[in-house]
Parts: C-alpha cells; structure tokens; sequence
C-alpha cells in the first residue's frame, strides 16, 4: 500500500484564489468537494489555501499527505445505492497562523486572490474585545479576517478590484450578516481608517450561506476495507451523505464567478437565505423531531426502519406532505422535490441513525421547528394538523421515562426544570394537569399554548390514547 502524496498521486497545480478558514471534515466534505467539481466541469480552476483558525488543528496532518485526501459518498440517490470515493486535490498548502503568521499575511499580497470560506463552529464569529490588530494573529475568526483584509487594502493601495467575496459556513442564521457586523465592530475598536471601511463596503462581499450535508467524518470502521480499496494509506478520510446543499444570499455577478450551478451542483444564488433556511428546519428538522418519540414508543429504534415501517411510514409522510408542506411558501415543486430528497437521506443505508439520539432537548426543538406551522396550518385550514399534536403527546410521554413493552428504558434528557416540570406534573396521574402544565409552561414556550384554541383539548385525547390503547393504535387513529 502506498503513501498517499503528489509523488504518488496527481496533483494538479491550480491558481491560488481561495482562502479557507478550517480545515475540519465538514469544509473538506462539503466545500472542498463542491472546488473540486467545480474545476473538473468548469473553467473555475482553482485552488485552496487551508488556514487553521485555532493553534491546534490538523494542518500538519494535512500537509503529511501533500493535502490529498479522498471523500466516501454514501447514500441513495434517486432510489439506488452509492458508496463512492473520490481524490480531492484542490487544497494547495495549509497553514498554522499561530507558528506562520507571516505567511498568513502574505497571503493578502497575492493579487488572484477572490474569495474567503469559512466553518469555525458557531461560536467563531464572535467579536472578542481583546484582540488587537498587531496580534500574530488575533485570537478571534474575525479578527483574523479583519487584519488580512487591511492587509490587503494596504498592499494594493485601496484598489477595489482586490476586493475579496466572502462566504461564511457557519451553522449560524444570517451568518454573513453575524460576520459582517464583527468585522465592522474591529474596524472601529482599532481606529481602521474610513478610507478602508468604505474598500471593505463596497470592494468586498460578505453573504450569508446555508449549508447542509450531513457529514459523518472518519469512517472508523470502514478504514482498512477503505485503504484495502484504495491502495493509498490515507488518514484523512471523510465520509458524507451524497445530498448537498449550499444556499448564497447574493447578486447573479457573484455566481458568475463562482459557476457551481454550471458544475451541476445543487448551489443555489438567491435574493433571501430565509425561506430556504425555514424549509430546512421545517421539512427536514421538524419531520425528526415528532417522528422520533412517535417511532421510539411504537418499538422502532432507526430512522431509516420507521421511514419504512407500514404505519409508522404514513405518519411520516402525513407530517410532511399534507401538513408541514403546507405552512411553507416555496413553490410546491420546489417543497415536494426537497421533502423527496430528505425520505431519501431518512432512507440511507449506510447509516444506521438512532431516533433516541434526535430525542435531546425535545421540547426546545418542538418550539423552533414545529410549533410555528402547527400555528400556521390552524391559521389557514382552521383546523389543528392531528399529526403535529401527536407528535407533541409523543414528547410529553415519552418524558414520563419508564420502560416500553418490550422492556426498552426511555431515558429523556432535557434542561433540568424542564424534566422537573415533567416529574411532577406526571405523578399527579392526571392526564388534564399534564396537558395544561406543558402547556402552559411559559418558560418553554415563551407564550401560554392552552390559549391556542382546541390544543389542550386535542392533546389530552392523544395522551389518554397512548395510555389506553398505546402509541401505534393512536397512529392508526389519526391516519
């Protein structure tokens, strides 16, 4: 077997216009993948500058094997199975600020320079007070960015065709406009002059992006089969699902030059991320939030087997299609295609997803990703969506803990006052005080949901009906 490097693999040497902070699987899976596509079917050609954006990361490991690595799709894609590995080759070099700030700050000097990607987790676009600008580096993503961006205004003496496009990664809404106001907060603790802050404003482009790949990382039980397959010993694997999905709030002249869409890829340039990011949290998010205790206290412990279960099945797509589908205001093929593509990712078998391990915090998630079109359909139908409801009586009694009939512990797990709240109101046995206790706990819901008309009522019947008749009967119930 061999070592993998660019003596042993072909590297194609590429222009460096990217600069990229993190270095992580999801950055390689995701947007290194999408750079490599995109310079196989297109002109785009390019290639990556890797920058670490803390001192410990895997640059070295990175740099071992000359920034070659492979990424292992799996997944169904329109109903057949794949399991594919693929070279990526468009990482150039990567760097540690923190031991080669120098070299960092070079890179603003170099005049091909377009674009900066980013993945720093959520809490990397922060604005820390303490960074200063002749810190080597400063501690904070954006600060980094704000000092290479003067940088670069300095170098090229304000010239706005230097100007660099920016798309933030972040699991963050609205991440562009998070980044922006934090470079804008630098600008002014450290004095940047106005000249500069008017090149940043109109040479320069930060837009909010969402992502969504589910991205599982080193295959740790495949590697040796993997390595077997390949002949290359490679310690940078990463494996994905096959659906992708990069949404940029930005003009038409921004996806001229980054030409994904001419790549066949499913990158979309829009006028707004959020409809796109409530169609996320609504179709795919809401679904396996209420699929989960409904499927759990039916017996079925895997996504993928409750997708394919005879009644469990029909809930699902009854929850979809007939009910959150409808509180969205996408055009309906756009809705039915992107519902379609989440069945598909529910059905990968390659991955065997634990619906207990979607069970964490499920009444905060309820809130967010489910309650808003439960009040949108009873909005515009004038009546409750009875699978929503359900999927809310699911919750509050799989909170009750225990045991199921096959003697499967349920085992919640939720912010302390809240399975305090839920302890107590269960050993009243009354099923009435449940409903309206959960109800009406403000702290959860931020509103007393008992005044949302029929609720309480529609709860208490599905509660009672799970205790009598237990959680399949009162599927079959409502299908």
């Amino acid at each position: 077997m061999k070592a993998l490097n660019k003596e042993t693999a072909p590297k194609v040497q590429r222009p460096e216009r990217i600069i990229q902070f993190g270095e992580g699987n999801f950055l390689r899976a995701f947007v290194d993948w999408i750079i490599y596509n995109m310079n196989q079917k297109t002109d785009f050609n390019s290639s990556v500058v890797v920058v670490q954006p803390i001192d410990k990361g895997m640059v070295d490991m990175l740099n071992a094997q000359d920034d070659l690595y492979h990424v292992n799709l799996q997944g169904l894609d329109k109903g057949e199975a794949v399991n594919s590995l693929t070279m990526i080759d468009v990482i150039s070099r990567a760097l540690n600020p923190y031991t080669q700030n120098d070299e960092f700050m070079k890179l603003a000097e170099q005049p091909e320079m377009r674009f900066v990607i980013s993945n720093t987790t959520e809490a990397g676009i922060a604005f820390d007070p303490t960074c200063k600008l002749d810190d080597a580096p400063a501690s904070s993503y954006p600060g980094k960015l704000t000092q290479l961006l003067y940088h670069r205004f300095k170098t090229f003496n304000g010239d706005k065709t230097k100007g660099l496009i920016i798309f933030p990664c972040e699991l963050i809404f609205l991440n562009g406009h998070k980044l922006k106001e934090t470079i804008y907060q630098y600008i002014e603790l450290w004095n940047l002059s106005n000249e500069f802050k008017t090149w940043f404003e109109e040479a320069c482009g930060v837009y909010a992006t969402l992502v969504d790949r589910i991205v599982p990382g080193f295959p740790r039980k495949d590697i040796a089969a993997i390595k077997e397959k390949l002949q290359y010993d490679d310690n940078l694997v990463v494996q994905a699902e096959i659906f992708h999905l990069w949404v940029i709030e930005a003009p038409q002249e921004v996806a001229k030059e980054f030409p994904a869409d001419k790549a066949g890829l499913n990158v979309l340039f829009v006028p707004s991320e959020a409809p796109y990011h409530e169609r996320k949290v609504t179709l795919l998010n809401g679904p396996h939030t209420v699929l989960s205790p409904v499927a759990y206290l039916s017996g079925v412990n895997i996504v993928r087997d409750a997708c394919q279960h005879e009644v469990i099945g029909k809930y699902i797509h009854k929850v979809m299609f007939d009910e959150l589908m409808e509180t969205l205001n996408l055009p309906k093929d756009e809705l039915e295609k992107f519902a379609n593509d989440v069945l598909e990712r529910f059905n990968n078998p390659f991955v065997d997803h634990a619906v207990t391990s979607i069970m964490l915090n499920s009444f905060p998630k309820y809130e967010t990703r489910d309650l808003p079109g439960l009040k949108t359909y009873l909005e515009r139908k004038g009546e409750l969506p009875k699978g929503l409801v359900l999927g809310l009586a699911a919750i509050i009694t799989y909170y009750k803990g225990g045991v199921r009939a096959d003697g499967a512990e349920i085992v919640p797990n939720d912010a302390p006052e809240i399975m305090n709240l839920l302890k107590d109101l269960w050993a009243t046995g009354c099923t009435k005080k449940v409903t309206e206790g959960v109800l009406g706990a403000e702290f959860i819901w931020g509103e007393d949901l008992n005044k949302i008309p029929g609720l309480a009522e529609a709860v208490k019947a599905d509660l009672d009906s799970i205790q009598e008749k237990g959680m399949m009967e009162t599927v079959k119930g409502i299908l």
